[in-house]
């Protein structure tokens, strides 16, 4: 049975962090759901050899017309769709139906810096999409993009646990979101209705017995508490291998 969600995390976009956007292109494959997922160069400063989704930080060309100084959430959602449709084309030349994009998720790291928290901290929206046209036409860079593949998402799941990927938290679970839909339908049923239902996965992160653990909302250690102590869990083991345990409601 799951736990009703009790603890809040905080403004969807954290005023102190950098707005950003990541777009998960879907399609359907000969074995159902897949998605789209990019090689960063390994010599990268932010998430270098990293398996992510096209993605990267709002610019102020996203934003249409006229903006508030700084801007407000409202702006930012209209610029974070925006600008995640200019990753796909950007990073992989491939065009999403302006219809399907949706939002999913929102992502922000730690504001407390640790050995596990990124240098650079960005805020970031995160969208689906369903891909049309030609979608094996992909073009990366070979730059800061140097491989490519369309995937279902559980066999990402099982690369990264053999060892033969390199994912960020935010991607390993937005992954295990993913695997429980058969096909880019679903997925679109299954997006928020409304930005006051998008889920925050504002991050906080501890060290139990088998390494790092990142906490999320509704975790009981999420607020301070014992990280060992009973009670709800929400949380992504980051030991070998990783799982994502959640027993709470959104």
């Amino acid at each position: 049975m799951s736990t009703p969600l009790t603890s809040a995390p905080g403004p969807l976009w954290d005023p102190d962090a950098i707005p950003a956007a990541t777009v998960i292109p879907l399609r359907d494959g000969p074995a159902g759901l897949e998605v789209l997922m990019l090689r960063r160069d390994s010599d990268l400063t932010f998430a270098g050899g990293m398996w992510v989704f096209p993605g990267g930080r709002i610019d102020p060309e996203d934003h249409p017309g006229s903006v508030s100084t700084p801007p407000t959430p409202d702006d930012l959602e209209a610029a974070a769709r925006t600008a995640a449709l200019r990753e796909a084309d950007e990073e992989a030349s491939l065009v999403l139906e302006p219809a399907t994009v949706r939002r999913w998720t929102q992502w922000t790291p730690p504001a407390v810096q640790s050995e596990m928290s990124p240098k650079h901290r960005f805020t970031t929206a995160f969208f689906v999409g369903v891909a049309v046209g030609d979608t094996d036409a992909i073009r990366i860079d070979d730059g800061e993009i140097r491989e490519f593949r369309w995937i279902g998402p559980s066999a990402m799941i099982d690369a990264h646990g053999a060892g033969e990927v390199a994912l960020a938290p935010p991607t390993y679970i937005t992954l295990c979101q993913l695997a429980r839909h058969r096909n880019p339908a679903e997925v679109l049923m299954a997006t928020p209705k409304s930005t006051s239902d998008i889920e925050h996965f504002a991050t906080r992160v501890g060290v139990i017995d088998d390494g790092w653990v990142a906490l999320y909302h509704g975790d009981v250690a999420y607020d301070g508490g014992d990280i060992e102590a009973p009670g709800p869990r929400h949380r992504l083991h980051m030991g070998s291998p990783w799982h994502y345990e959640r027993d709470i409601d959104t």
